[in-house]
């Protein structure tokens, strides 16, 4: 008889101690009874009915899903890797339990999708100045598709665009010439600034022979001076007398002209 008791009160601790279960903070459980959902516990202290229910434990913190290097292909058919990591949490532990198989197989497929979708609408130079439009197109896409889940996805980001080297090099010297180009505009604007501020100016002084004289002797000087930095250059000395009748018939004509008024032919 007391074998029996013993037994019984072994059977009704041990029932007591199976239908307490401790949630830990930052969990969630789901009870399932005879194969149907029956409830969510919170973390904390909750009693369930052993044999018949069984908890599947939820972790409801913030995750991190690193997305591996995958291939994508541009709007001008340029081929490149990307990855990405997304962040996301599980709002409603009953659809993520029995909504989806796996939520973070499900997440990974999901971006992948959408990040050759959206890639696939830009050309290539876009790619690189619209990471921040790519990153709010998957972030509202994913969340949109994720909600039916009971996932959240706080956001996701781009991490790193893979060119090959030799597109690389390409894109290099792409912007190189670009470059180049840019500076090659901006002299040529600065000499066309100089010589209206030189014509400008002559008009406005009254030594208009002598201003011609000193600028021509100037540049005169600055000429040989470049010459004489190479070795194979051939230095070549304009008279300064003829330096100087140059400037007279120049200043000549300029006289002519503002005395005639006009833009007839003449001869000097």
């Amino acid at each position: 008889m007391e074998s029996l008791i013993a037994i019984a009160a072994l059977a009704v601790i041990g029932y007591m101690i199976g239908s307490v279960k401790v949630i830990p903070q930052g969990e969630e459980g789901v009870v399932q009874r005879l194969g149907r959902y029956q409830r969510s516990l919170k973390p904390g202290l909750n009693f369930v009915i052993p044999l018949l229910d069984l908890v599947f434990y939820l972790d409801t913190r913030e995750q991190i899903l690193d997305i591996k290097p995958q291939t994508v292909t541009t709007k001008d058919n340029v081929t490149f890797d990307v990855d990405a990591v997304l962040f996301w949490k599980i709002l409603d532990a009953e659809k993520a339990c029995y909504a989806i198989d796996d939520v973070e197989e499900g997440l990974k497929n999901l971006v992948l999708t959408t990040l050759r979708s959206e890639i696939g609408k830009m050309e290539l130079k876009q790619t690189f100045s619209s990471r921040d439009e790519i990153n709010r197109a998957l972030l509202k896409q994913l969340d949109q598709a994720t909600e039916s889940w009971g996932v959240k996805v706080i956001r996701v980001e781009v991490q790193e665009i893979k060119l090959s080297d030799e597109l690389r090099r390409k894109l290099e010297a792409e912007q190189i010439a670009a470059s180049e180009k840019r500076a090659k505009i901006s002299q040529a604007e600065g000499v066309v600034d100089s010589i209206k501020l030189i014509s400008q100016a002559l008009q406005e002084q009254g030594n208009t022979k002598q201003v011609l004289k000193y600028l021509l002797a100037q540049e005169y000087v600055k000429s040989n001076v470049e010459l004489s930095k190479s070795e194979n250059s051939k230095i070549i000395f304009l008279d300064p007398k003829s330096l100087d009748e140059a400037v007279t018939n120049l200043i000549g004509i300029q006289e002519l002209e503002d005395q005639g008024g006009g833009t007839g032919n003449r001869e000097v």
